[in-house]
C-alpha cells in the first residue's frame, strides 16, 4: 500500500459570511502526481496555502510529511518546495548567481552547492544561459529557474501552482519533461492546474474541488469513464449519423471500417472521439475551464488533491 505523504481531513476555511472551504479530505502518495482542478473561486487556491502553511484552516487537519501543518508548520516547510505562476527571481542577477544564492538561504553546505547548481542548470536546460542576467530571460526560462531554485535542497513535496500559466507550448512541454524528471527523483509533485491536458498527461490521480468541497477523484483514465466511451461517428451519405462504441485501439477501429465496407455504406467522412477531461470537468462543475485563470498564490504557490485506486464521485447540493 503506497504511503500517504499528504493528509487533509475535512480542512474548512471561510471568510465572513463566505465559506470557502467546506470540509476537503485529501490523501496524496509517496512518488504520485496529483493534479487538482477546479472553477475559479473553487477553493484550489486556500486548499494549497494551508497545505503549504502560509493559512491557518478554521477547521479540520493536514498533516505532509508526517508533521502537522499548524502545530509543526517549521518542519512542514523544510521538506516542501512551492512554485507558482509568477517566477521568484532576481532579475539583476544571473542564472546561476541566483542559484548560488537560494542554496545559501537554504544552508547547503557549501562544498555540495557547486555541484548541485551546476546539476539544476543541467536538468533544466539552462547552461548556456547560466552567466547571463535573468531579466534576458524568456518567461518559459525564468519559470525553470524558479522551479530548479525549489529542488536544491530536494525536497520531499513539491507543490506547483498553475506553473504553466502564459507559457508557449513549447515552453509548456519542456517543463513537463521537467516535472517527470522530477518525480524520477523521487519527489511527490502536488499540481493546480487549469490546463486539463496538462493534468491528464502528468497526473497519476486528479481530484475535482468546486464549492469548496471534493465532489470526484480518480485516475484521469477512472475520470473519463464516467462521461461515456469512445466511439467511432460515421456521417454516411445519404442516411443518418452513426455512432458505434469502440474500445479506441487500432486493431478495433479497423474493424468498424472493415464492417462498414462490407455492408457497402459510403461514408462521407468520420472519426473517432474519446472522453476528455474537459467532458468530466463540463460534467461535474457545469462549466468549462478558464484559459487564463485568476486563482493565483503569489510568488510561490501550491496545490493538492487526492489519489484513490477506486473511482469515488459525489454530487453535493449547491
Amino acid at each position: 500500500m503506497t504511503e500517504n505523504v499528504v493528509v487533509a481531513r475535512g480542512l474548512r476555511k471561510a471568510y465572513g459570511d463566505l465559506t470557502v472551504l467546506d470540509g476537503v479530505d485529501l490523501d496524496v502518495g509517496r512518488g504520485e502526481v496529483l493534479a487538482l482542478l477546479g472553477p475559479n473561486g473553487a477553493g484550489k487556491t486556500t486548499t494549497v496555502r494551508i497545505l503549504s502553511t502560509l493559512l491557518r484552516p478554521d477547521g479540520g487537519t493536514a498533516s505532509v510529511a508526517g508533521h502537522d501543518v499548524v502545530r509543526d508548520a517549521r518542519a512542514v516547510r523544510a521538506r516542501i518546495s512551492l512554485t507558482g505562476q509568477y517566477a521568484a527571481v532576481d532579475e539583476l542577477l544571473t542564472g546561476e548567481e541566483n542559484l548560488r544564492l537560494m542554496a545559501r538561504l537554504a544552508h547547503l553546505p557549501r562544498p555540495v552547492i557547486r555541484a548541485r547548481v551546476a546539476e539544476l542548470l543541467a536538468l533544466f536546460d539552462l547552461e548556456d544561459a547560466a552567466r547571463r542576467v535573468v531579466k534576458t530571460y524568456s518567461g518559459g526560462m525564468r519559470r525553470r529557474l524558479d522551479l530548479a531554485a525549489g529542488l536544491l535542497a530536494r525536497p520531499e513535496v513539491v507543490f506547483l501552482d498553475e506553473p504553466t500559466t502564459g507559457l508557449d507550448p513549447r515552453s509548456r512541454n519542456g517543463l513537463w519533461d521537467v516535472i517527470r524528471d522530477v518525480v524520477a527523483d523521487g519527489a511527490t509533485v502536488l499540481l493546480t492546474t487549469q490546463y486539463l491536458e496538462e493534468a491528464d498527461r502528468l497526473a497519476d490521480c486528479v481530484a475535482v474541488i468546486d464549492h469548496g468541497r471534493v465532489i470526484a477523484r480518480g485516475t484521469p483514465a477512472e475520470l473519463k469513464s464516467t462521461v461515456g466511451s469512445a466511439h467511432v461517428e460515421l456521417a454516411v451519405v445519404g442516411g443518418p449519423v452513426e455512432r458505434i462504441a469502440t474500445d479506441g485501439s487500432v486493431p478495433d477501429v479497423r474493424r468498424i471500417l472493415a464492417d462498414v465496407e462490407r455492408r457497402g455504406l459510403v461514408v462521407d467522412r468520420w472519426a473517432v472521439h474519446t472522453p476528455t477531461l474537459d467532458d468530466v470537468f463540463l460534467e461535474l462543475t457545469g462549466s468549462a475551464t478558464e484559459p487564463a485563470p485568476a486563482d493565483a498564490v503569489g510568488p510561490r504557490g501550491v496545490a493538492d488533491a487526492q489519489p484513490s485506486p477506486v473511482l469515488v464521485t459525489t454530487r453535493e447540493s449547491r
